[in-house]
């Protein structure tokens, strides 16, 4: 393991307030992904996992501590330069897939390559190599409703690490899916973190694809705990 984690939160502090009220949805929380490392974020709805993976991938400020991506600071940064890592070293996963309806697999995978500056030649390599990695070689030029919701799913993680980033972070991947569907979907995004040394959070109600990641945390009283099984933190 490399000695420096790709991703750190420390003591991360997010208040919302509501009325009269202040609600401390994450207090002094820590978290730390090493590289090539798949982390499962389990706890019920509501307990703040979308808040935390929002401030992680630098969607959402914190009210107090520092998120260090590849070991920069990133809290003093501008909306330009916050926009730029995550543009650079993050990758993104959501339920929905959100695909392009017009675009073909291919397309939907060269999209943010050419975005960030890559030839259409080189991108179009590239995303025909990550679609065929999971298993769609044959459906590089079906739009999205010819595909299944699974195909679906592993375009979008294609199109999430086409411009190679460090640090994958999903929220409910395999949401939508089946069981089976969902064994298939989660077995590619393994292979891909794997191959490529990302460092990725995923947060899921699935506590069978919890159990075969490398790390369970859980939220509790707003800190990052790591998950025992049995322990009150579960799905909810």
């Amino acid at each position: 393991m490399a000695d420096n984690p790709v991703l750190f939160l420390q003591a991360i502090e997010r208040n919302y307030r509501q009325g009269d009220n202040l609600l401390n949805i994450l207090r002094q929380a820590d978290l730390a992904v090493w590289p090539g490392q798949l982390v499962a974020l389990v706890a019920p709805s509501g307990a703040g996992k979308s808040t935390l993976l929002h401030i992680a991938g630098l969607l959402e400020r914190q009210d107090g501590g520092e998120v260090f991506v590849n070991a920069t600071p990133t809290s003093q940064l501008n909306d330009f330069e916050r926009t730029r890592i995550r543009r650079v070293e993050m990758g993104f996963i959501y339920q929905a897939h959100h695909l392009l309806p017009e675009l073909s697999a291919l397309e939907n995978v060269m999209l943010p390559q050419m975005i960030r500056g890559l030839r259409k030649r080189e991108a179009q390599a590239r995303a025909a190599e990550l679609l065929s990695y999971l298993g769609l070689k044959e459906r590089l030029t079906h739009r999205p409703a010819e595909l299944s919701g699974g195909e679906q799913q592993r375009v979008a993680i294609a199109r999430a690490v086409a411009n190679a980033p460090r640090v994958l972070l999903a929220d409910e991947p395999t949401g939508n899916l089946d069981l089976h569907t969902a064994d298939r979907v989660f077995d590619a995004l393994t292979q891909l973190v794997r191959a490529s040394g990302l460092a990725a959070v995923i947060a899921t109600h699935n506590m069978e694809l919890a159990a075969r990641m490398d790390r369970r945390v859980t939220l509790k009283e707003g800190q990052v705990v790591e998950f025992k099984p049995g322990a009150s933190g579960g799905a909810g």
